[in-house]
């Protein structure tokens, strides 16, 4: 009878708990695009000032975020990028993405099925009318090009960044994630679990596909910045995220975000 009672009590209480703890989680996810503007968040298009959204590339239809070219001609190294508002440095983002239509004209051939969320990057009101990419660390996101051959997504790029790798300074430019290829016009959904200047995740789908560690400013690819802001060796703990827009249409929905405790990541040396 006492194992019967003392197993009540047990299940009572991880019942409560459970509880507890799904409505805690429910509770800090916040709503980064509520479905029916980009009110929240701000433009900058390469070879245009800030908060310029040329062409209208980035419009709400659906309750879905769309990256077009229509009114567009040659696509002219228009590349550009859509912030939200605020920074962020300990946090879980996730969302979802597909790719849709032709590559415009103009566009470079590595931009066919290809896009990306910029994250730890630099504040666009610093960015030169000419800067191209933000200094930032990239998720990037591809598409198969249903030929039969693997094209991973959820890979990392390092527009003016740094990172480590399996212990050492990567000394490329992208990194390849173990992911699945995903062909056509699918949603897939992508998460990031950013620790600050320390652990870095990449999901898709529901699996892991790539990590690395002490996001900081170097590197090239990044053109025409400001002097100031590109620091070598400056560890970032923190910085906007941004919607890429390269040249391929895309859409983005359920974009969400979970703040996580800051801890005090030290630079190693």
């Amino acid at each position: 009878m006492k194992k019967l009672s003392y197993l009540f009590l047990a299940l009572t209480l991880w019942g409560c708990s459970s509880t507890k703890n799904i409505n805690n989680k429910s509770e800090k996810w916040i709503t980064l695009f509520n479905g029916k503007d980009i009110k929240d968040w701000n433009v900058k298009i390469h070879h245009h000032d800030y908060n310029v959204n040329y062409g209208n590339t980035f419009r709400v239809v659906d309750g879905i975020i769309q990256v077009r070219y229509d009114q567009y001609g040659d696509f002219n190294d228009q590349f550009g990028h859509l912030y939200y508002k605020t920074p962020f440095s300990d946090y879980h983002l996730k969302l979802k993405y597909r790719f849709v239509g032709e590559l415009q004209k103009g566009a470079p051939d590595y931009t066919l099925r290809n896009s990306g969320v910029m994250f730890h990057s630099q504040d666009p009101k610093t960015m030169p009318k000419e800067q191209d990419w933000p200094i930032s660390i990239e998720m990037q996101l591809l598409g198969g090009l249903s030929d039969g051959r693997p094209r991973p997504t959820g890979n990392m790029c390092s527009p003016g960044t740094d990172i480590f790798y399996q212990g050492k300074l990567y000394d490329g430019h992208c990194l390849d994630s173990k992911s699945k290829t995903y062909d056509g016009d699918q949603w897939v959904s992508a998460e990031l679990i950013v620790m600050g200047d320390s652990l870095v995740t990449h999901i898709i789908n529901g699996d892991t596909v790539l990590q690395y560690s002490k996001p900081q400013i170097g590197g090239g690819v990044a053109n025409r910045y400001d002097p100031k802001i590109k620091i070598d060796g400056k560890a970032l703990t923190e910085g906007f995220i941004a919607l890429q827009s390269e040249g391929q249409p895309v859409d983005f929905k359920d974009i969400q975000i979970m703040e996580l405790p800051h801890r005090n990541n030290k630079k190693s040396n």
